[in-house]
């Protein structure tokens, strides 16, 4: 039995590869999305719809434990999912938590009562969705108190990545850096709260300057999955093959992952 990886595109890809380098035998089906992608301009309930879709179609390829490798579906649908959708028997996990935790400097499965921390003033760099849902700002209510958070939602960036226009990309990304620092002069943290955005982090970095700490999701995510596999060992069985299904084009989206991951990926078709 595999895990299943769920994104709305291609961004989930640095999720996936982050935890295949960290557990090298777990087999993964990764899917994504592209044929609705972006998912960040969506409504809620058509993300909630989308993610539902994409979640069944991984536990009908064995996965009884699948991560949403996307903010904009694990800020958007996760919640309701798991209140009024998951079966008993099925794990679906979001990626917000992890980085919270590492930003709270809170050991996995932390849940003593929210505290001050070092951290008091963060950027969200994420999706128009994500930042709507404010569902970052209310998981970080649950671990820390006094962090002042100015959220940027960073319209077209994704798209510009899924088109593999790199040059657009970090333009868009230097726009909107100089646009939150416009109201939150002095970050100490960001956060990149899209699972594509680590694809353009070192344009974050710059265009933020080098005494701001960038967090990025895909080690956090793989390390936590890590330790809870440990915990909870009956939801991996004796699958041994990785596969990598698009609602898309299998031939361009086989390209472009090539291209982000820089080693051969071939999708089929979900």
């Amino acid at each position: 039995m595999a895990v299943g990886v769920f994104d709305s595109g291609l961004g989930g890809l640095t999720v996936l590869d982050a935890i295949a380098a960290r557990l090298p035998d777990l087999p993964l089906v990764y899917l994504g999305d592209n044929k609705h992608t972006p998912y960040g301009v969506r409504d809620a309930d058509d993300i909630f719809n989308l993610t539902c879709a994409g979640v069944e179609r991984l536990w009908a390829e064995g996965c009884d434990l699948v991560i949403l490798a996307c903010n904009t579906a694990s800020a958007a649908a996760l919640k309701r999912m798991q209140e009024s959708w998951l079966p008993p028997n099925k794990r679906v996990l979001g990626v917000f938590v992890p980085m919270i935790e590492a930003l709270t400097e809170r050991r996995w499965g932390d849940n003593s009562p929210p505290r001050e921390v070092e951290v008091k003033h963060v950027a969200l760099f994420a999706t128009p969705a994500t930042v709507a849902s404010r569902a970052f700002q209310r998981e970080l209510a649950f671990r820390a108190i006094g962090v002042d958070v100015e959220a940027q939602p960073c319209g077209g960036v994704v798209d510009a990545i899924e088109m593999g226009d790199e040059i657009l990309a970090e333009a868009l990304v230097t726009s909107h850096v100089e646009a939150l620092m416009r109201r939150m002069p002095r970050p100490e943290a960001a956060i990149l709260g899209c699972t594509h955005y680590p694809l353009v982090q070192a344009a974050f970095q710059n265009a933020l300057g080098e005494n701001v700490k960038v967090y990025s999701q895909p080690n956090l995510v793989a390390e936590s999955l890590e330790d809870y596999l440990k915990r909870h060992p009956e939801l991996v069985g004796s699958g041994t093959v990785s596969r990598f299904l698009t609602t898309g084009d299998p031939v361009r989206v086989s390209g472009k992952a090539t291209q982000f991951l820089r080693y051969p990926i071939k999708f089929e078709a979900a």
